[in-house]
Order: structure tokens, then C-alpha cells, then sequence
């Protein structure tokens, strides 16, 4: 599904006249539902806290020798947040710790402690490091990205601006989003519409990503070295 099918989905389903193109088009209904259909993937992309899996991706940058990496929208491109507990620096084969809240950002400059791990805070719209780092460092994580839409030619975006656009999340929930909040903005009844888009978006959040299995037995396979302890004879 494309932008342009989204919408004429949608019109189907509420009972318009369906536009036979979208960006561009001056007519005030189909700007309208453009502007709608923003505000849904806009929304949809925040909704899930640990991160649609769509929209997970890498970012990577090389140290300089300073406290500001730069600014973490231009390290990673359409970012939202930082997936806690990722960033590592690979030249050192090591951690990189935080984020840092104010309070301990503040402490650890005030002891002027350099410990053997980077630790970080993001202040404004930059990526501090402290201790500063050794310059030419490579360093990876992973963050979530605004960009719930792509071009035809999968470059990310946040937001629609061609009639070949397609969503990076599910287009059957953009669609129902679009449904209930085009009533909504006509001052109809869209309870049942609403309800269904919300049971729909919790399902697609319970199923979207896959979980670690925890097995308490220890005859499971596991990627970790396991401790084992004897049944009895311990101290002995």
C-alpha cells in the first residue's frame, strides 16, 4: 500500500469520493486527510515506548576529542531516542555507560573521576562523552527513528510527500487511524472506529517484537555461559 492507496482506502470505508491524487492536490478535503494521515503516522510512531521493530535502526560515528560528539540528530539520522544500554564503543571493545541524568553529569565533571569507560548524556541536541574520548574511535547503537513513512526508493521520512510513499508501520492501523480521526475532525461518531484502531494497536504492540526466553532449568539453550550449581555437598 502506497499514501495514495491509504487514503483511498480510507474514503472507501467512511463513504467519500476518493482522490486520484494526494500531494499536491488543492481540493481542502484531500489536503485535509494528507494533514490526518501525518498526524496518525506521527502518533503511531511514538506510540510503542520500547520501539516499533520497523523503526529500529543503527547509527554509528567516529569519536573526536572533545565532550560533544555533535548533535545526535545528524549521528542518526530521523532520531527519536536511544535505545538504552547499546551504545559501544568498538575500537575498545567496550561499553559506553548512561544516559547520565543531570545530577550525575554534574557530579562526575565536579570529581573530574576518568574512569576506563566513556559515559554519556544527551543535552540539548548533542551526545556528550566524558572522560573526553581518544579521537577516531568507532562507536555503534541502535535508536528509534521518527520516520514512519518511506520513499518508493526506501529512503526514510517523517513524513508523506510523494503518492508513492509507503509506511513503515502497518498500514491496515494507518488506515483506521485515518478513519476515526477524519470523524473526529467532522464532529462524528467515531467510538466504535476509535476502539477498534486501539485494540488493534495494542495487539500489534503485544506482537511486535520477539522476547527472550527465560529458562529457569538451565536445559534450554542460552547464547550466555551458565553457573552451575551442585545439589548438595557445597562448603564441604
Amino acid at each position: 500500500m502506497t499514501l495514495l492507496t491509504i487514503i483511498q482506502d480510507a474514503c472507501d470505508e467512511i463513504g467519500i469520493s476518493k482522490p486520484t491524487t494526494v500531494i499536491g492536490n488543492t481540493s481542502a478535503k484531500v489536503v485535509q486527510l494528507l494533514a490526518l494521515a501525518n498526524r496518525e503516522g506521527k502518533s503511531l510512531a511514538a506510540r510503542n515506548k520500547n520501539g516499533w521493530v520497523e523503526l529500529i535502526e543503527e547509527g554509528s560515528f567516529t569519536t573526536v576529542a572533545t565532550e560533544s560528539q555533535g548533535a545526535v540528530e545528524t549521528i542518526a539520522p530521523g532520531y527519536n531516542w536511544i535505545i538504552n544500554d547499546t551504545i559501544w564503543n568498538r575500537t575498545q571493545q567496550r561499553p559506553v555507560f548512561g544516559p547520565n541524568t543531570p545530577v550525575e553529569w554534574q557530579a562526575l565533571l565536579a570529581s573530574q573521576f576518568a574512569g576506563p569507560y566513556s559515559e554519556y548524556r544527551l543535552r540539548g541536541k548533542n551526545l556528550l562523552f566524558y572522560p573526553t574520548p581518544t579521537a577516531g574511535e568507532s562507536c555503534y547503537f541502535e535508536y528509534v527513528s521518527k520516520n514512519f513513512c518511506e520513499s518508493s526508493g526506501g529512503t526514510g521520512q517523517t513524513a508523506w510527500a510523494d503518492d508513492t510513499d509507503v509506511g513503515r508501520l502497518s498500514e491496515d492501523l494507518m488506515t483506521l487511524g485515518l478513519i476515526w480521526r477524519w470523524k473526529k475532525s467532522k464532529e462524528l461518531d467515531y467510538a466504535e472506529e476509535f476502539n477498534e484502531y486501539e485494540r488493534q494497536v495494542m495487539d500489534e504492540m503485544s506482537t511486535n517484537a520477539t522476547a527472550t526466553t527465560i529458562d529457569s532449568s538451565l536445559t534450554g539453550y542460552s547464547n550466555w555461559p551458565q553457573i552451575i550449581v551442585p545439589d548438595s555437598g557445597i562448603g564441604q
